[in-house]
């Protein structure tokens, strides 16, 4: 019962045979293999964009920090959720990336940014002219740090905002699979056409070894985002294990498979959750992660079983009135099975 995170899921049959396949013989290094231009292609046809850039990268923090480095200057503020994962998960490496920089954060329920916030919160931001930080970008975690999904309709009302004010728009997409399935629309829509400029495309929470893909929808950002990656230490040498696990999660729709199972495992765990006297639904379920609270008689059970997952936040303890509802994170992945949400759930009372 391993419902902490889809980080400690392993990786993909389908990506590990990928690994080993290209693993055989001799490639360009550095991203000139035929494989990175194979993904590169791939890419720009699923999100109908035939001229971007694509940038992989091995990790979700490099990918989100590159984007914001790419979209705002060393005086500039990127406004994001106060919950967004590039201010509670990334250790400063976006503000590290940018060289300077500030995270300016915008209110909004269920970790999903409230358009009129954001105006307040930009126009309030830069009006003491060069004594100020001034406005940067906009970034959207897109699925949230509470599980939930911006509709295209959603993601568009901030690019407006934004674009009221001529600010640039990143889209943190490390669980984007996740977001698009819940959704029901394609890449395009939920990105460039809603008006987001570069993407943070993850893999690595959806059954890849470790691979990230930065793209970049405007072509004149291109090569600045390859010397950014460079000097940042992210170019791969052997790139082409990046490309190949890339290129098994495009093929035949392997990503949107993956992501589907484990939304699907996340709602049959969240229906079951419901039931369960005492327990609360703390943020809608729109992607693959349930936040609820419910009895610490019941965490007491599930843990003691040997489920592994987080309580949120993290300084509860299960000492103390069984009666008491505790919060809690449990994520599922491609890898979670309906045996595993039913064992869980009946250890719930």
């Amino acid at each position: 019962m391993f419902l902490a995170s889809d980080n400690i899921a392993g990786t993909a049959p389908e990506i590990m045979a990928a690994l080993n396949a290209v693993n055989a013989g001799h490639m360009p290094s550095y991203g000139g293999d035929p494989v990175t231009a194979e993904v590169t292609a791939m890419i720009r046809e699923i999100f109908e964009a035939p001229e971007a850039a694509v940038v992989l990268v091995a990790t979700g923090t490099v990918a989100n920090a590159l984007s914001c480095a790419l979209l705002c200057k060393p005086w500039e503020t990127v406004f994001c959720h106060r919950n967004a994962h590039i201010e509670e998960d990334e250790c400063g490496a976006p503000e590290f990336f940018i060289g300077g920089g500030k995270l300016t954060l915008v209110d909004g329920p269920h970790a999903k940014m409230d358009p009129d916030a954001l105006r307040r919160t930009i126009a309030h931001t830069g009006r003491g002219g060069i004594h100020n930080l001034q406005r940067g970008m906009v970034s959207i975690t897109n699925a949230t740090e509470a599980g939930t999904v911006y509709s295209p309709a959603e993601v568009r009302a901030l690019t407006a905002v934004a674009r009221d004010f001529g600010l640039p728009v990143h889209m943190d997409g490390a669980r984007f699979a996740n977001a698009l399935v819940a959704a029901g629309c394609t890449p395009a829509e939920m990105t460039w056409k809603a008006g987001v400029d570069v993407l943070s495309f993850g893999g690595t929470k959806n059954g890849c070894m470790g691979v990230e893909a930065v793209v970049i929808f405007d072509p004149a950002r291109a090569h600045e985002a390859e010397l950014r990656r460079k000097r940042g230490g992210h170019l791969f040498s052997k790139h082409r294990f990046l490309a190949a696990q890339m290129r098994a999660y495009l093929t035949d729709g392997l990503w949107l498979r993956l992501a589907a199972h484990a939304n699907a495992m996340a709602a049959r765990l969240s229906a079951g959750i419901a039931r369960v006297p005492g327990a609360t639904l703390l943020h809608p379920t729109d992607a693959n992660a349930v936040f609820a609270a419910f009895p610490r008689a019941a965490h007491r059970a599930a843990q003691g079983a040997g489920a592994y997952y987080y309580l949120w936040p993290f300084d509860q303890s299960l000492e103390g009135p069984g009666e008491e509802p505790l919060a809690a994170r449990l994520v599922c992945s491609w890898a979670t099975t309906e045996a595993e949400i039913d064992t869980f759930l009946s250890h719930l009372g």
